[in-house]
């Protein structure tokens, strides 16, 4: 049997990072290498109904042996955009000693515990961590390899009791769109789970409401000399418009069940500008009255500057899934019971970003969210340890044994 880490660091030799600006799907062709790689996998393992299909998403079930309801377990495979995913170089920290890694030499890149604590959690266990060049791909390569994990050792060992189990890859989750083409029929699963969390023990069934602010602005450029009372400065009008947001409503100064508006992108000249904010708040009410802020500086910086100068689109992405979980609160309080089965503490934790459950659970699939075991996502600085790997795997097994009815 494959070990969890030594799949996961295969995976993450795969390239693929996903395209916010692409309107195919997936956003970039690399993500079906991964796929078709998995495809292979899953069916050499033993696995059945495994395909992908033509927007690269990966299915494949596991028939069951008992009664239970059939449990769907997701993550996806793209990587983010913030920073590269290509030419991956993962190492393994064996018996961490709490002290500095230099993920860098050269380029003096120093992950320390002073400034990412969570390291002080893991001395004497090993930790896989990049050069300090790339993120490592934990999210969401980690969740596939403990997934994949999970399921060969029950194809493996057929006389562990399990209903049936489906299991599914998306594309394309990190810019918003993993759940955009799933088939929920072909799927064909009772209740899921994600496994696209963080740190060990990791419960989450509440996140954000999110949406887009996608703004142009107009200006009117002349030669500065003769520019008195005639030049409109598309900069100036933007850095008005930030001005004009709460200035505690940036992520930096926000935590738990606070919510911002984060300025991700600008770009521009005197003559015209591009903006690019995402909106985020657990509470909807929150939510919509952060949006309704948008439209109301749009209507007076059109009013003091002539319409048409500023041009807001605001576009919900995906909602709190909370309310969709709580009818189905046994999946978290199996998850819970599940860790505790195993001593682990369950740690029920809001999720300040978003999920395919989140989306799916609206679609009509309750599909809250468990851990990985990484940490630092999206960063030179991610990391995850190998026994957190493990015992997510440990997880995965007790939530499918808890479900079986006895």
């Amino acid at each position: 049997m494959t070990k969890v880490h030594e799949r996961f660091l295969k995976y993450v030799t795969f390239d693929t990072e996903s395209d916010p600006e692409s309107e195919s799907c997936p956003s970039t062709a690399k993500q079906l290498e991964l796929g078709k790689y998995l495809v292979e996998e899953m069916k050499a393992m033993g696995m059945q109904g495994v395909e992908m299909d033509e927007n690269g998403y990966v299915y494949g079930h596991i028939k069951g042996n008992a009664p239970g309801p059939k449990l769907a377990f997701i993550a996806h495979m793209d990587t983010s955009p913030d920073l590269s995913g290509a030419n991956i170089k993962a190492r393994i920290v064996t018996n961490y000693d709490g002290k500095d890694i230099i993920l860098n030499e050269s380029e003096q890149i120093i992950m320390s515990p002073v400034e990412f604590e969570s390291l002080n959690h893991y001395v004497g266990q090993d930790l896989i961590v990049t050069d300090g060049l790339t993120l490592l791909g934990a999210d969401n390569k980690a969740g596939i390899a403990e997934i994949l994990t999970m399921a060969e050792y029950l194809i493996n060992n057929p006389t562990v009791k399990h209903s049936d189990i489906k299991i599914a890859f998306t594309p394309d989750e990190e810019v918003g769109r993993g759940a955009n083409l799933f088939n929920l029929d072909k799927l064909d699963a009772d209740f899921g789970y994600t496994v696209d969390g963080g740190e060990l023990g990791e419960v989450e069934y509440e996140n954000f409401n999110a949406a887009t602010a996608k703004i142009k602005i107009k200006g009117s450029n002349i030669h500065p000399g003769s520019a008195k009372g005639k030049m409109k400065n598309a900069i100036l009008i933007g850095m008005e418009l930030h001005g004009m947001l709460p200035v505690f409503d940036n992520p930096a100064y926000t935590e738990k069940y606070e919510g911002f508006n984060h300025l991700n992108d600008i770009s521009g000249n005197v003559e015209g500008a591009s903006m690019l904010y995402i909106i985020r708040d657990h509470d909807l009410a929150k939510f919509e009255e952060k949006k309704e802020m948008f439209v109301q500086i749009e209507k007076f910086l059109n009013h003091k500057y002539g319409e048409g100068t500023v041009k807001i689109d605001l576009i919900d992405s995906y909602f709190n899934m909370r309310e969709k979980i709580l009818p189905h609160f046994h999946l978290i309080e199996n998850a819970m019971q599940a860790m505790r089965n195993l001593d682990i503490e369950p740690l029920v934790v809001p999720v300040r970003g978003g999920t395919d459950g989140a989306r799916l659970s609206y679609m009509g699939l309750p599909c809250p969210n468990l851990c990985t075991g990484g940490h630092n996502f999206h960063g030179k600085f991610e990391y995850i340890p190998v026994q957190s790997m493990e015992r997510t795997v440990d997880v995965l097994l007790e939530v499918i044994n808890l479900y079986v009815e006895k």
